[in-house]
């Protein structure tokens, strides 16, 4: 299988920047009216034992995000020829965003099973794999490239489901998901653009855009939820772009890009899962034990728990761009920074919650 079609044009983004920011502003607003309408309409998310809100509120602002997001990748598609994919995978990849995000809406509606919302999510991850988006090698510093043959298309479906999920997770507290895919898309924009993705730049740059329409509405108090519809369609473009990625030109391990940028919500999710199922806990249940959920529960400000986990996606930019910077020695060390902070929070949390006598962690 041939390499994904990235076309070379040094100083593009610098170039087109301008164009680019407004391209971007444009979205914002185009994504705050569909928000706002949303929050006129009205999918009510009404609070119960395991969820942060104590009112009824509105869901499924994630529609404007995803709308936004549609009618850029529409623009770049009738116009962008240095910046999308070759046809096949670029309409691969849509048509499993748009699969992504109608089930997700429906969800919103309807609240499926667990087991419903996972078979969406396989199915519009096999999409995007069997268009062709799939990991082939992993550069690993000190080893070289790893070819991963067979297993590339098995790990890409992994990753998707697993970053699709992890930010479904993670979007129980206003701005925090938002906040953090907004940090995300615009490190991951300019890391890409300066190293010839511009696939991946222009898809993040629109993927900003949309969440940063949103934001202002779900933060520091949410007027509306993004629900599962913007939740997972973030997580989803973003996997997609993690793999996406792999494919710079003159960048070593690009991999880990997207990992290091959403470090804190993964090592979250990670940290979640193995604790639960180390005591004996059902991992598929829903629950409120996440670290975020418990540090509320201990009493901690919901705004300021949400500027930590930016602070985590600002920290996993910077280490990024100190990986690609790095000498071969010095990157294995540079790759495992953000286990540190994360460690003192996770850290912290645990004293808060001991003070706070909350009870079981769930």
């Amino acid at each position: 299988m041939s390499p994904v079609p990235f076309i070379a044009h040094p100083g593009f983004a610098t170039l087109a920047l301008p164009r680019h920011v407004a391209l971007l502003a444009g979205l914002a607003l185009f994504s705050g009216i569909v928000v706002r309408t949303m929050i006129s309409v009205g999918v009510p998310d009404r609070p119960d034992a395991r969820k942060a809100h104590t009112r009824v509120t509105p869901k499924s602002g994630g529609v404007g995000i995803v709308a936004a997001f549609l009618l850029g990748i529409s623009l770049l598609y009738r116009f962008g020829e240095v910046s999308r994919l070759a046809a096949p995978l670029f309409v691969g990849v849509i048509a499993a965003a748009v699969l992504i995000a109608a089930v997700s809406l429906l969800d919103d509606l309807f609240d499926f099973p667990f087991l419903v919302k996972l078979g969406a999510q396989f199915l519009a991850a096999l999409v995007a794999v069997g268009a062709g988006l799939s990991a082939r090698k992993f550069d690993l510093p000190l080893l070289g490239a790893v070819p991963l043959g067979m297993a590339g298309p098995v790990l890409s479906l992994i990753w998707i489901l697993f970053v699709t999920n992890a930010m479904n997770f993670i979007d129980g507290l206003d701005g925090l998901a938002a906040g953090t895919t907004l940090i995300a898309c615009l490190f991951l924009a300019g890391i890409a653009g300066l190293h010839g993705g511009f696939f991946v730049y222009t898809t993040a740059l629109l993927l900003a855009g949309g969440v940063a329409g949103f934001l202002p509405f779900n933060y520091p108090r949410a007027r509306i939820f993004m629900g599962d519809v913007g939740s997972q369609f973030c997580g989803f473009m973003l996997a997609v772009l993690g793999i996406a990625a792999t494919h710079y030109q003159r960048v070593s391990l690009s991999f880990l890009v997207v990992p290091l940028l959403l470090s804190g919500v993964l090592l979250d999710v990670m940290f979640t899962l193995v604790r639960r199922a180390v005591t004996g806990q059902n991992i598929a249940r829903a629950h409120r034990g996440h670290l975020y959920q418990v540090a509320h529960r201990a009493g901690m400000d919901a705004r300021w728990i949400a500027i930590i986990y930016w602070g985590f996606a600002v920290f996993g930019g910077v280490v990024v761009i100190g990986f690609l910077h790095a000498s071969t020695d010095w990157k294995p060390v540079v790759i495992f920074a953000p286990l540190l902070p994360f460690a003192m929070w996770a850290a912290y949390v645990v004293r808060r919650a001991g003070r706070a006598e909350i009870g079981p962690w769930g």
